[in-house]
């Protein structure tokens, strides 16, 4: 069976956590202040906020940005739940914007569409590891007065324009579980430039406290541990191989793979670094029934939009690019862990579709 993701845990991560459980230190500590230190370095932001999952590193900045009851939050439905679940925990209203069949981020032209007197912020979502078209974003952002907000969870030290996603925005937000390209086991990583913005993300994280038991706000505990910060230390120095091996297994897809799988688009402007590989063919179920007859693990991501899910159906969406593609996109295997061999076997078993 090939997998179609699991961490890459190796010996210096698993010694990371033994030293830290020896040590006794298990709270927030020296080690999540350094991953901070350094993943804000890499990023490119002045500050980074270490917390306790991706949707808290949403949820905390969106509270810590201000957004809140009677605001509005532009966001696109094709994507994880967490992204619209965060707007609602601040008390802001999620509005759903569709996205392009090419790069399956939303862009100015769709955000233009949905823009109210109420809207405060957009929140491109850099899906499978292609951040979404920024400068654009960012100028309607400036045009129209909002804060613009990037859901990085799958995007770590993915570019646009040069620019690294998560540096771009108001804040970034990072997710860490064990599927993304680097992972802590849990946690997430709020980023931004703004000392305001991080000084209310510190205090929101750790029960509103400036220092221990001086509440200044009403706060969470969303702070990450010490064993997860001594292994996103690690982790975080082996991103660049293995986001180089996603990239050289995707180029192999790109050149072998029959285009009428439906193959991803990187854009001119983009640095892609492949969270998911994702096709979208016109028969996903002949493609899926392949790839099950030859064990090659597969996911849909999402299998139902977020517009669909419980809590948001209701109004009439128009959001057809983002309702096709939920019928059609699956993903394969791209971890950086493949051998060049079970990437043969792969791209020799899709093309099979068309035999």
């Amino acid at each position: 069976m090939i997998i179609l993701s699991k961490p890459e845990i190796g010996d210096e991560e698993i010694a990371a956590v033994v030293e830290v459980y020896r040590s006794g230190m298990l709270a927030s500590g020296e080690r999540v202040r350094s991953f901070e230190a350094a993943f804000a370095q890499a990023v490119g932001s002045s500050h980074a906020v270490a917390v306790g999952s991706g949707t808290a590193a949403l949820h905390v900045g969106l509270m810590a940005s201000g957004v809140g009851p009677g605001d509005e939050v532009i966001v696109p439905s094709f994507t994880f739940a967490a992204t619209a679940n965060a707007v609602r925990m601040a008390g802001a209203q999620p509005v759903f914007a569709d996205i392009d069949g090419h790069d399956f981020t939303i862009h100015a032209d769709s955000i233009k569409k949905v823009l109210t007197e109420k809207t405060r912020a957009v929140m491109p979502v850099h899906l499978y590891g292609q951040p979404a078209p920024m400068a654009e974003i960012m100028s309607l952002g400036d045009e129209a007065g909002i804060d613009v907000i990037e859901d990085a969870a799958q995007a770590h030290m993915a570019t646009t324009d040069g620019k690294i996603a998560g540096s771009i925005g108001r804040f970034g937000a990072f997710s860490f579980y064990p599927t993304k390209n680097m992972t802590t086991g849990e946690g997430g990583m709020i980023t931004t430039s703004d000392p305001h913005l991080a000084e209310q993300a510190e205090r929101l994280r750790n029960q509103g406290m400036a220092e221990r038991y001086n509440h200044k706000i009403v706060g969470l505990n969303e702070r990450m541990t010490e064993a997860e910060g001594a292994v996103g230390l690690i982790q975080l120095s082996k991103l660049s191989a293995w986001n180089d091996r996603r990239r050289e297994i995707a180029a192999l897809y790109g050149e072998h793979l029959d285009p009428r799988l439906g193959l991803p688009f990187e854009r001119d402007d983009a640095y892609h670094v492949y969270h998911q590989y994702t096709l979208a063919p016109a028969d996903r179920a002949a493609v899926i029934e392949v790839l099950e007859k030859a064990e090659i693990g597969h996911g849909i991501y999402y299998p139902k939009n977020t517009h669909e899910q419980d809590p948001y159906v209701g109004p009439d969406y128009d959001l057809p690019v983002t309702e096709e593609l939920g019928r059609r996109v699956v993903s394969i295997p791209v971890r950086p862990g493949l051998t060049d061999g079970e990437v043969e076997f792969i791209i020799e078993t899709l093309n099979g579709v068309f035999d």
